[in-house]
């Protein structure tokens, strides 16, 4: 490796790294990694996507204040804000 990548400020190692791609060359049991619950959540039945939005400041500032007010995320807040239109 020519630049120094770290995992939680620990740089990683050829040796590690050979080894994940062995461990990835036998394969995974997907119903295991199923299991560990990773990921986030489901918001229901389908699949959900993640959308990028740009925004100025001024509307982020908006979007932060009425979360911040509301005790919600921005996330919620937006989509509020769709279901309402």
């Amino acid at each position: 490796m020519t630049k120094r990548e770290t995992i939680n400020g620990t740089p990683v190692t050829e040796e590690q790294i050979e080894a994940w791609a062995d461990e990835a060359e036998v394969g995974y049991d997907v119903a295991t990694l199923k299991k560990r619950g990773r990921g986030r959540p489901g918001r229901g039945a389908e699949p959900s996507q993640v959308v990028a939005l740009r925004l100025t400041a001024e509307e982020i500032a908006a979007l932060d204040a009425r979360a911040e007010r509301e005790g919600k995320s921005r996330s919620e807040v937006i989509r509020e804000a769709l279901t309402s239109a």
